[in-house]
């Protein structure tokens, strides 16, 4: 792996994002993205396991089709204190006949008990704040997204290699990672990774809370339905990232009350259930796999998402943040 590493930091392109032509010039790979990810091999593929993931059944839509929303939880070891409350409240289905209650155009969805009375299950966790970033720990993170290269930890590329490469830095953060197929933004110190957060991008979710010190338990959530809004980063608790769903809570109508609430309880969306996936039947049971970011199909697929190639496009844009390189997911086979 590592020498696989050292070959994507050191070249302009990713090994799959190129082709040889007969006159021995290197040519751009001009597939999509999509067709990209469609063509890796299931090798590349990781599996999500069932209590990493949350499924909220919302009451049917007027014509009455389902309305379901998966949620993958953050791993190990960020907001863990979080989503270990998320599993004790979907145990405890404290969800269950609860709704959305707010829906801010642009901005996020957000869910839990409006009356604020329902008690709570016991035994929840107290986080502190100090808990939205994480100290850089080598073993976590097997690499960094930086001006367009993979590098090793804690290798850093050649300024000769970062200037021939696409251009993926992140304008809130020095460096980007993925872990576990979520993404997270990192800061250095000199030359050494120093603290790693994970970001609000489209469909993160995250934890509601009011003013500092309060951190939220996880009994109020909320999932972003609009542009990033990364300036809550490090303010706030990120536990996770819709994988399927998002266009029931996304299309949802807005509210018209102040920040997006809902005016009337008649006008909020009912959720029928929030249970984590481990808690259902096998037939009922989502499985859904990410691909490997440690993979040369996602650092092809990188690579297209900053410079497309494919016939529609006229310019490539010549760089990507790390919210406009979604984690593609499957459901697995």
């Amino acid at each position: 792996m590592l020498s696989l590493l050292l070959a994507l930091a050191l070249s302009p392109e990713p090994p799959q994002a190129a082709a040889v032509q007969s006159s021995g010039r290197v040519a751009p790979d001009k597939r999509a993205p999509s067709e990209i990810v469609a063509a890796a091999p299931a090798s590349d593929w990781v599996t999500i396991r069932p209590d990493d993931l949350i499924v909220m059944e919302l009451a049917p839509d007027t014509t009455g089709r389902p309305r379901r929303v998966v949620i993958q939880l953050a791993p190990p070891p960020f907001a863990q204190g979080w989503v270990a409350n998320i599993g004790t409240l979907a145990k405890a289905r404290w969800w269950d006949g609860t709704s959305v209650n707010r829906v801010q155009d642009n901005y996020v969805a957000q869910w839990g008990d409006a009356s604020e009375k329902k008690p709570l299950p016991p035994g929840l966790n107290k986080v502190a704040e100090s808990e939205y970033e994480m100290p850089f720990h080598p073993g976590l993170f097997p690499n960094l997204w930086s001006n367009g290269a993979i590098v090793p930890v804690p290798a850093r590329s050649s300024n000769a290699a970062a200037a021939r490469a696409p251009k993926l830095a992140d304008p809130y953060a020095e460096h980007y990672t993925f872990v576990g197929g979520m993404p997270f933004a990192m800061t250095m110190k000199g030359t050494a990774p120093d603290r790693v957060w994970p970001v609000h991008c489209y469909g993160s979710v995250g934890v509601g809370r009011n003013l500092s010190p309060d951190t939220g338990t996880g009994a109020e959530l909320y999932a972003v339905i609009g542009h990033a809004p990364r300036h809550l980063d490090r303010n706030i608790a990120v536990v996770g990232r819709v994988v399927e769903g998002i266009e029931h809570l996304s299309s949802l109508p807005r509210g018209t009350e102040a920040l997006g609430f809902y005016r009337t309880a008649a006008e909020r969306i009912p959720i029928r259930s929030i249970r984590l996936a481990s808690d259902l039947s096998q037939a009922e049971r989502p499985r859904f796999q990410y691909l490997s970011t440690e993979s040369a199909s996602f650092a092809a697929y990188a690579d297209a998402r900053a410079n497309r190639r494919d016939a529609f496009f006229i310019r490539p844009a010549g760089g990507a943040d790390v919210c406009n390189l979604p984690v593609p997911v499957r459901r697995a086979p």
